[in-house]
C-alpha cells in the first residue's frame, strides 16, 4: 500500500480533531494544577492516534462493505474500491491498530485507576458501532452528537484526568466534569459541524445509501441553520469559561478568526458542494482549534 493511500485511508488530514482536544486537555490541567503525567500522557496519545486511526479504516471498511447496492459508490468514491485494496488486508489493519490501542490503554488504566477505563470503553464502542454494528451511528442522526462529543470533549476530559489523577488537590466530582464539559464546547461544535457539513453535502449520495442521517429528516435548510447556530453557542460557550475562571482571558483572542469562520460558513452554506465548499468546514474546524490552543498557550505562559 502506497503512503499516500494509506494516509488517505486512516484519513491523516482529519487528525487535528483529535490532537488539538489532547493538548487543550494538557494546557488545562497545567493551567489549573500545574499537574503533568508524562508517561502516560504520552502513552495516551499513542493509543488514541492509533485509535483514531482505527476508527477511519474502520468507518471506511464498513462503507465499503454495505455500499452492496450501489456499485459506483465502491468504485468511485470509496478508497478502498478506488485502490482496489485487499478487504481483507485493510480489517487485519484495523484489528492490530485497535488491538494495540486497547493494550496500551489497558496499562494507562492499571496506571491511573477506572474512571479511565470507562471513557476508553465508551470511545472504543463509539468507534466501532459509529460505521459498525447492526446499526452504524453514522447513518442515522446521532453522527453528529457522538463524534463531537467523543473527540471534542471525551478525549479533552482524559487528557486532563490522566494529568491530575495523583494530585490530592484535585477532586474529581461533578463541578470538574462540568467545567471540562463547558470548556470543551468550541471544540465539540466544530467538531460535529464537520460531520454535519459532510452529510449536508452528502445528501443525495446518503440517501441512495439507505442512510437517515440528521440532514434526512431536518432538510437542509433546517441543517444549514443548526451548523450556523453551532458556531455562536460555541463561541458563547467560550465566553462563559473565561468569564467563570476556567479558560485564561488570552483566549479571547479566538475571535479574531470569527469573520474568516463566519466567510467560511457562509459560503458553505450558499452552495454546500462536497469538493468544492467543504474543504471551507474543515479550515474552520483547523483555525478554530489551532486559535484556542495557541491562545490558550498564552494564557498558561502569560497566566492570563
Amino acid at each position: 500500500m502506497k503512503p499516500s493511500v494509506f494516509f488517505e485511508l486512516v484519513e491523516i488530514k482529519a487528525k487535528t480533531a483529535s490532537i488539538f482536544p489532547f493538548l487543550m486537555g494538557t494546557l488545562y490541567s497545567y493551567y489549573h494544577w500545574h499537574s503533568i503525567n508524562a508517561l502516560d500522557l504520552i502513552l495516551f496519545f499513542i493509543a488514541m492516534f492509533l485509535f483514531n486511526m482505527a476508527v477511519d479504516i474502520n468507518d471506511n471498511y464498513w462503507d465499503y462493505k454495505n455500499a452492496t447496492g450501489d456499485e459506483s459508490f465502491r468504485r468511485k468514491t470509496n478508497v478502498i474500491g478506488v485502490n482496489h485494496l485487499n478487504i481483507h488486508l485493510v480489517g487485519w489493519l484495523d484489528f492490530s491498530f485497535s488491538a494495540i490501542a486497547a493494550i496500551i490503554g489497558l496499562f494507562i488504566v492499571y496506571r491511573t485507576g477506572l474512571p479511565l477505563l470507562y471513557l476508553g470503553l465508551f470511545s472504543f464502542a463509539v468507534g466501532f458501532c459509529y460505521a459498525g454494528g447492526p446499526w452504524p451511528i453514522n447513518r442515522g442522526p446521532l453522527g453528529e452528537f457522538f463524534s463531537g462529543f467523543t473527540m471534542g470533549y471525551v478525549i479533552y476530559l482524559i487528557a486532563i484526568y490522566i494529568n491530575v489523577v495523583h494530585n490530592p488537590y484535585v477532586i474529581l466530582d461533578f463541578k470538574f466534569y462540568g467545567d471540562a464539559l463547558l470548556s470543551s464546547l468550541l471544540t465539540v461544535f466544530a467538531i460535529s459541524n464537520l460531520l454535519l457539513a459532510n452529510n449536508i453535502a452528502d445528501q443525495k449520495e446518503d440517501i441512495n445509501l439507505g442512510r437517515k442521517t440528521l440532514v434526512y429528516y431536518l432538510g437542509k435548510d433546517n441543517s444549514i441553520f443548526i451548523l450556523k447556530s453551532l458556531y455562536v453557542l460555541g463561541y458563547l460557550a467560550l465566553v462563559c469559561s473565561v468569564i467563570l475562571g476556567l479558560l485564561p482571558k488570552l483566549m479571547l483572542l479566538t475571535f479574531l478568526i470569527t469573520p474568516i469562520v463566519y466567510k467560511n460558513a457562509k459560503a458553505f452554506s450558499q452552495n454546500p458542494i462536497k469538493k468544492k465548499t467543504f474543504p471551507l468546514i474543515i479550515k474552520n474546524l483547523l483555525l478554530i482549534t489551532l486559535a484556542e490552543t495557541v491562545t490558550f498557550i498564552l494564557g498558561v505562559i502569560f497566566n492570563f
